[in-house]
């Protein structure tokens, strides 16, 4: 059983897990005494946090920044994975499994990361159902979304997958009051968008110029804004549609 020992969590400003969403049903007190048991650390952006094939099995929750999971190829070759952001977690298969790390983990933003041992993270698994339950909606998630991206990448031309990829990045973000328009900020380069997608960079120029003057997003700043969320949807459905239309024709 844990104990609930007295504690000083914050009395340092943030160092806290009550924003990670697998402890949003856990007492304040148990939070706090977890936030205790972690290690903390700051970092800036573009810094390492994991390696590949490292054989640590620490759990890490995102308090605040964004991160990125990155496997870089015995070419250089990179393959950029989702963000994880501010109230997500990393490093749980490696805590499950047992194996060693499957990607590099790479700071985007400052952020502040709190490490937790596997041990740890198995006893709060077993105590506590709810965090039990959020860990395997958690992996499911993961899982559909590979799932999806391997459809896409399988069955979809790169204007669609840019698409795609926009839609994901755009689910990200702040809510905001009309529903139609999402903002990615910062939004991703050229290059780090096709790594996501499986293409080159001058491809995803091409798209996303050729939406630019379709007036279905706008560059500002750091800034990427969709101005139709749901026309690139409809976008990535009939593309998605056409597809068996299209094989089809090729075996013809």
């Amino acid at each position: 059983m844990l104990e609930i020992a007295s504690s000083r969590a914050g009395s340092i400003p943030g160092e806290s897990l009550a924003g990670i969403a697998i402890f949003r049903e856990l007492a304040p007190d148990v939070v706090a005494m977890l936030s205790q048991r972690c290690r903390w650390r700051r970092y800036g952006r573009c810094q390492t946090i994991l390696q590949s094939h490292d054989e640590g099995r620490d759990v890490y929750f995102v308090v605040r920044g964004r991160v990125c999971a990155v496997y870089y190829s015995a070419s250089g070759q990179e393959v950029r994975f989702s963000d994880i952001t501010a109230g997500e977690i990393f490093g749980e298969l490696a805590a499950i499994d047992g194996e060693s790390r499957s990607t590099d983990i790479v700071s985007m933003t400052d952020a502040l990361i709190a490490g937790m041992s596997a041990d740890l993270f198995w006893e709060v698994l077993r105590q506590y159902e709810p965090v039990c339950t959020a860990t395997l909606r958690r992996l499911t998630g993961i899982a559909r979304a590979a799932v999806q991206r391997v459809v896409e990448l399988s069955t979809l031309p790169v204007r669609s997958r840019v698409h795609s990829e926009l839609l994901r990045l755009a689910s990200t973000g702040a809510p905001r009051p009309n529903r139609t328009i999402a903002v990615i900020d910062p939004a991703p380069t050229h290059a780090e968008m096709a790594s996501r997608i499986g293409t080159h960079r001058e491809a995803v120029t091409r798209e996303l110029n050729s939406l630019a003057r379709a007036n279905l997003i706008e560059k500002r700043r750091t800034a990427l804004i969709i101005r139709d969320t749901g026309a690139l949807a409809n976008m990535v459905q009939d593309a998605l549609l056409e597809e068996p239309r299209l094989t089809k024709r090729r075996a013809a």
